[in-house]
């Protein structure tokens, strides 16, 4: 079985099963787990291919977007005040405020960005939604375009029509076959095989078959996440504690409802991970022994990032009680 149980005292309670698949940069399926021809979506995993028309448009020069503006347009922030900040900065140097985000609300993902707002009497806005950064590149785009910012979201909209095209030229996959569907935040979300979202993954790790324009705009997207891991995840978050032990070589991206996807500029491998029954708590855990099956992380990497691999359960009195075991070994594809 394909799973990542969940073990309290001796006994597995509970299992997740995993799905995964990693692709190289020509294409080709190397390895799998499980099922990897069934359609996922993708959910946030997307957000470094909805970044790339803020770069092949011009919006990013044309108003002096910074690494970490770039990063943050591929985020699920923590609404730490880094984060929310830089919202601001992106929305001002375009000339909109936080009144245009259209990604709705939610409570931060940070606590303390929380308790404050509690405790200074302010509402939760949209500036606090993980997604506000890419609502602020997207609305970049739409501003330097002179497009219509108020219905940025929609499918119908340039800005939305633009991404889906990259999205099926990234992966390789027929646009008329991605199927859409409405994320969190409001914009479309795309559903593809778990090997096409590796084989895009792949190709932002390695992108030499691009053309220019796109190769160029990759890899300063790539370059951004890495340099600026801080702006993708946040404090205590896994996309960013994993870009930083990889120390520019890898980038990675969680997506909703079990999702993970990987790309390995030293190998170009991509790699797309799913827990068939969208929980969260098993991604990381099964993200790691991937990794680390295919010999991706060195031993210090591993153990830097070891409370991902093994995550302790804890009681209500913080007594470890338990923890998540991945239990699946990768499948070696037919054709290798």
């Amino acid at each position: 079985m394909n799973l990542v149980k969940v073990q309290r005292g001796k006994r597995v309670e509970s299992c997740h099963q995993i799905n995964a698949a990693v692709v190289n940069s020509e294409g080709d399926l190397l390895y799998q787990v499980g099922n990897i021809q069934e359609k996922v979506y993708a959910r946030s995993s997307m957000k470094p291919f909805q970044a790339i028309p803020i770069v092949e448009t011009g919006a990013v020069d044309y108003y002096h977007l910074s690494d970490a503006d770039l990063s943050l347009c591929t985020a699920s922030h923590n609404g730490e005040s880094m984060h929310t900040n830089r919202v601001l900065s992106i929305l001002e140097k375009i000339g909109l405020d936080d009144s245009y985000l259209g990604c709705g609300t939610h409570i931060p993902r940070w606590q303390d960005t929380y308790k404050s707002l509690i405790l200074q009497g302010e509402e939760v806005t949209p500036l606090y939604n993980n997604c506000s950064g890419k609502h602020a590149g997207m609305l970049a785009t739409a501003q330097f375009m002179g497009e219509a910012t108020d219905n940025y979201y929609e499918l119908d909209h340039p800005v939305q029509q633009r991404i889906l095209k990259v999205i099926s030229e990234m992966c390789s996959y027929p646009i008329d076959e991605i199927e859409m569907g409405i994320d969190g935040c409001g914009v479309p979300v795309h559903a593809l095989p778990l090997d096409r979202i590796a084989y895009g993954y792949a190709k932002m790790a390695n992108p030499k078959s691009l053309n220019e324009e796109r190769r160029i705009a990759v890899e300063r997207i790539t370059k951004a996440m890495t340099a600026a891991p801080e702006m993708v995840g946040g404090t205590n978050r896994f996309c960013t504690d994993f870009m930083l032990a990889g120390k520019g070589r890898f980038i990675g991206k969680a997506g909703a409802e079990g999702v993970y996807c990987i790309g390995d500029k030293e190998t170009g491998l991509g790699i797309a991970i799913k827990v068939a029954d969208g929980n969260g708590r098993a991604v990381y855990p099964a993200a790691m022994e991937v990794l680390i099956q295919l010999g991706l992380l060195s031993d210090d990497q591993i153990v830097r990032l070891k409370d991902y691999h093994h995550p302790k359960l804890y009681n209500a009195r913080k007594e470890e009680i338990g923890e998540l075991i991945p239990s699946f070994h990768l499948k070696k594809a037919l054709a290798f």
